[in-house]
């Protein structure tokens, strides 16, 4: 379920309104968590949207991902994808997306975007809702004169924080860009995770480089916010809190965006 409000993207009557893509990799990260990469058909969606897929194990269930790459012409989309309490679609997509299944691709649908005109971008991302973060970082590496932007992704444990390679990396080629990891505990929990030990990497941020607390500890830490266009995305429950928290230290509404799922 997505909170924030609607804009459907509709296209008009007799235009194409489904599409197919390839999947040409799955890359398992966490024991709940998967890249999904496809090539296809070329989906119109903006950077930041989510779109509705159907995959060959669930055809009949629809679940809504957001890109984490904005559209191209060749067809490329990237779904970052973790596990729900109770979701089989998701859970199934985790444990069994294969290179080759085809997925059905629809409904381009969401609000989460940077104005042309905004000058100081916060995004706030929890969990996989850094997916259509990144797409809109990727977008707006195109413009002549990016916004600042501070990205801070949350997780409950180092270890959740999937892409932290990525942003580092990220960070260090736009100069314009700020990432701040943000864990509630510190230190990872002594669990054992094969598929996270498979990928672990050296390359990322130190414990001293993240803020300990939740996406929600965000705004008062980091406020007044009274001129910077925010974007928040991630689990429904913590988008609320952060929503809240953002509103009582006096964030314009007008200037927040904001989905749950």
């Amino acid at each position: 379920m997505t909170i924030g409000p609607d804009e459907t993207g509709a296209l008009p009557l007799g235009e194409q309104t489904e599409w197919t893509a390839t999947v040409v990799g799955a890359h398992r990260l966490r024991d709940d968590t998967t890249v999904v990469r496809l090539i296809g058909e070329f989906v119109p969606f903006a950077a930041g949207q989510s779109v509705e897929v159907r995959t060959p194990q669930h055809p009949n269930m629809v679940r809504r991902l957001y890109s984490a790459l904005p559209p191209s012409l060749d067809g490329k989309l990237e779904f970052h994808v973790r596990t729900l309490p109770g979701g089989w679609c998701s859970g199934t997509i985790v444990s069994d997306a294969h290179p080759g299944d085809e997925w059905r691709i629809s409904a381009p649908a969401g609000w989460l975007a940077v104005e042309p005109d905004a000058t100081d971008v916060v995004m706030i991302a929890d969990g996989v809702g850094l997916a259509p973060m990144r797409a809109l970082l990727l977008d707006l590496a195109r413009r002549e004169q990016p916004p600042r932007t501070h990205l801070f992704v949350g997780g409950r444990y180092p270890r959740d924080l999937y892409a932290s390679d990525m942003l580092f990396l990220l960070a260090g080629e736009l100069p314009w860009l700020t990432v701040v990891p943000v864990v509630q505990d510190e230190y990872d929990p002594d669990l054992t995770d094969p598929w996270y030990e498979q990928c672990r990497v050296d390359i990322g941020f130190r414990p001293e480089e993240m803020m300990p607390g939740t996406i929600a500890d965000i705004p008062e830490r980091f406020g007044p916010l009274d001129h910077h266009q925010i974007l928040v995305c991630g689990a429904a429950a913590k988008v609320r809190n952060t929503i809240d928290q953002l509103v009582a230290i006096g964030a314009p509404a007008e200037a927040i965006r904001y989905e749950g799922f």
